[in-house]
C-alpha cells in the first residue's frame, strides 16, 4: 500500500488480509489511490476520466453511511461500454460488520456468466444474472445497490440492499 497516501476506508489490517486476496499479477506493486470521493468529489464521469490511462486491475473500497466496509477488485480499469467486460479474477468483498476490521469475505466468480463489469453515463454495475447486481453504483457516487448475483453468489455486501455511499476509493497497482 502506498502509505503516503491516506485512507479514509481501510486501516493496514484491512489492508494486509485484501493483499493476500489479490490476484498473482499484482503481486509486489505498490497501491496507488487513483480515485478518491473525500478529495476527487462523487461523479462517476470523473471517475472514469481518471481511469482512462489505467490497465491494471483496480480495487473498489467503499463505506456507507452505516459505516460497512466492502468493494470489489476489477480486472480491468472502470470505464463506459456497451457489454459486460473483464475476467474471473474479478470478485466482490465485504468485511464483517463490528468494531475492528477482521473478517473478510470474498465472493470468486462462480463461472455461472461473465457478468463482470458494465459501465454507462449513469452507473456501474459489478456482477450480474437473472435481473439482478451485485454491487450498482449511480453515476453521482451516491447511491449504491447490493443483490445477490449469479456471477459471485454473495450475499448482500452491505447492511442493507440500498445504501448511501460516504467513501469510495479506488486503487490500482504500480511499481
Amino acid at each position: 500500500m502506498n502509505t503516503s497516501t491516506n485512507s479514509h476506508c481501510h486501516s493496514s489490517s484491512s489492508s494486509f488480509q485484501l493483499r493476500k486476496e489479490l490476484p498473482p499479477r499484482t503481486e509486489g506493486y505498490n497501491w496507488a489511490m487513483i480515485y478518491n470521493t473525500a478529495s476527487d468529489g462523487f461523479s462517476l464521469q470523473s471517475l472514469y476520466r481518471t481511469m482512462q490511462d489505467w490497465e491494471c486491475p483496480v480495487l473498489l473500497l467503499l463505506e456507507d453511511s452505516s459505516n460497512n466496509l466492502f468493494g470489489a477488485l476489477v480486472s480491468c480499469p472502470l470505464k463506459e461500454s456497451e457489454a459486460y467486460y473483464g475476467t474471473g479474477e474479478s470478485f466482490l468483498f465485504q468485511f464483517e460488520p463490528g468494531e475492528d476490521v477482521t473478517d473478510l469475505v470474498c465472493y470468486r466468480w462462480t463461472g455461472e456468466n461473465m457478468y463482470f463489469i458494465k459501465g454507462d453515463k449513469d452507473s456501474i454495475s459489478i456482477g450480474g444474472g437473472e435481473g439482478t447486481i451485485g454491487l450498482w453504483l449511480d453515476g453521482d457516487l451516491y447511491h449504491g445497490r447490493c443483490r445477490k448475483c449469479k456471477t459471485f453468489d454473495n450475499t448482500i455486501l452491505s447492511g442493507t440492499e440500498d445504501f448511501v455511499i460516504k467513501n469510495l476509493e479506488v486503487w490500482g497497482f504500480v511499481m
